[in-house]
């Protein structure tokens, strides 16, 4: 697999190699080695979720606070995605600035998203099917999250406004300048 930085530290995507012939295709999607070495840390993911979103459908932008803050794993079983991520890290260069990557099925690309960021996507296809690992488990208790659509991000959501598909929850997120953030790149695995 090829695991290639992003302007944003800690955040790698992951384009596994796909060996393929006559009967189909064969590729290894994770390896703990491999992911463990180039962030230079341990990681010990908990939890695998999935979701089935038809196109349009915006989630997010989530994440969750210390103690129960989450690394992720982000890829794309069925469809295209625009994946979004938010640096929460106060002390962070890219503090404020979002970072943005087609996923789908085809191009197999993944993104590692460490704790710090706040996270949504985008459905492109007329459905798709995302799955992530997180190396904490979903606690309620410390859940946040921010409006999609802040003035102060300016994230450019493609699809037009009228095909947007929001549940009522994530339409009435608090402003970036209202949402929690991380007080420091450190504090985020603490």
């Amino acid at each position: 697999m090829t695991i290639t930085p992003t302007p944003f530290k800690g955040v790698f995507a992951i384009t596994p190699t796909c060996h393929k012939d006559e009967r189909g295709y064969f590729t290894e999607t994770y390896r703990l080695e491999v992911l463990e070495q180039q962030l230079g840390h341990a990681l010990h993911f908990v939890q695998d979720n999935e979701s089935l979103s038809h196109k349009g459908v915006i989630r997010g932008l989530h994440y969750q606070l210390p103690p129960f803050a989450q690394s992720k794993l982000v890829r794309v079983l069925q469809g295209t995605v625009w994946d979004v991520i938010v640096d929460l890290r106060k002390d962070s260069p890219t503090f404020g600035q979002y970072y943005a990557e087609t996923l789908s099925a085809e191009n197999r690309r993944q993104l590692f998203i460490p704790r710090g960021f706040a996270h949504g996507y985008i459905t492109l296809s007329e459905t798709a099917i995302f799955s992530y690992k997180v190396d904490h488990y979903y606690a309620k208790a410390h859940e946040a999250s921010i409006a999609f659509d802040d003035p102060k991000l300016a994230i450019p959501w493609p699809l037009t406004s009228q095909e947007w598909i929001l549940s009522a929850k994530d339409r009435n997120h608090p402003s970036f300048a209202e949402a929690p953030h991380f007080k420091s790149i450190k504090n985020c695995y603490d």
